[in-house]
Parts: C-alpha cells; sequence; structure tokens
C-alpha cells in the first residue's frame, strides 16, 4: 500500500454520495455516463455489492459499482471504475477492486469477477489483467455487445472480461 492509499478509506457508498460519484464519471472522460438518478439508486439498492474511496476529508475520490448476476450468484460484474483525476496513477481503482472483490467473496461466495471494456481503453485492461495477475485467476475475453446491437448511434464494441476462478 502507498502512501497516498493509507490516507483513503474504502467503504460502501451512501445515497448522500451518489451526486459525487456521478460528477467523478463524467470528469472521466471515459466511461458512458448514467443519469445523476441513476447514481443515487445505485447507493442505495447495490450499495453492498460497490465501494468508494473517500479521502482524508471523507468525500468520495473514486468508485467501483457492481452486482452479483441473478443467474450467475458467484460472479461479481463490475459496472464502472472511476477515479478522481487527481487521484489517478496511485493505485487506487486497484485498492477498490481488491477491497471490493474480498467483501463481496466473504458475503456472498463469489469467486468470479466479469466486467466489459471497450476496445483502446487501456487503463482498464491494464487494471483488470492485473487484478486477474494478483488473485492467480484464468482471463478470458470475448465479445459480449458488438457495435451492431446499439440503438443510439455509432458505439464500440463491449468486450467481456471473465475472471475466475478467484483465490481470494
Amino acid at each position: 500500500m502507498t502512501a497516498a492509499q493509507a490516507d483513503l478509506q474504502i467503504d460502501r457508498p451512501a445515497v448522500a454520495d451518489g451526486a459525487a460519484l456521478w460528477r467523478i464519471a463524467r470528469d472521466s472522460e471515459a466511461l458512458d455516463l448514467n443519469s445523476s438518478y441513476s447514481y443515487l439508486l445505485w447507493c442505495r439498492d447495490f450499495a453492498g455489492t460497490s465501494a468508494v474511496a473517500r479521502d482524508e476529508r471523507g468525500e468520495p475520490v473514486g468508485f467501483v459499482t457492481g452486482y452479483v448476476r441473478p443467474e450467475r450468484p458467484r460472479t461479481l460484474l463490475v459496472w464502472q471504475v472511476a477515479v478522481d483525476g487527481a487521484q489517478r496513477g496511485r493505485g487506487v481503482a486497484a485498492s477498490l477492486l481488491d477491497g471490493l472483490v474480498a467483501r463481496v467473496g466473504a458475503e456472498y461466495g463469489v469467486t468470479g469477477v466479469e466486467t466489459t471494456i471497450t476496445p483502446g481503453n487501456t487503463a482498464s485492461e491494464r487494471l483488470f489483467r492485473s487484478f486477474a495477475e494478483r488473485h492467480g485467476a484464468a482471463l478470458e475475453r470475448e465479445v459480449l455487445f458488438p457495435t451492431s446491437v446499439f440503438p443510439d448511434g455509432p458505439h464500440d464494441p463491449e468486450v467481456l472480461y471473465r475472471i475466475g476462478p478467484l483465490s481470494l
């Protein structure tokens, strides 16, 4: 853990964090931005499968949102990962992801992680490749949603990253 990471607290998001998560996602310029309402709902309904990193003042500086897949209850789907620009490059995303998976693994028996990444998002590709390596897990990739299925204009394909089984 770096000194920067030691200054951070990682815990569950609360509804009061929803606006900050929306701003962090918006400012990332890499994520598909959902409505502010959806981040409020996410913090209410999926706090148990999500995580927020807080600075020394308790302000959110990064987050991971996820849910346990109903059809595959031992799989955590990671929806979004974002870190405030001032905190990037300090290992915050890796700490968030490791902490969340450890907690969800203990509480829900999760042994696998899935996420989707658009081609060219090298930061996310590195984050999930290094996560798989740290946890001694296989990583498989396949196109989940090709460009042709998106109804709202051009969208890069979403590549499914399937990681597991995990050794937690």
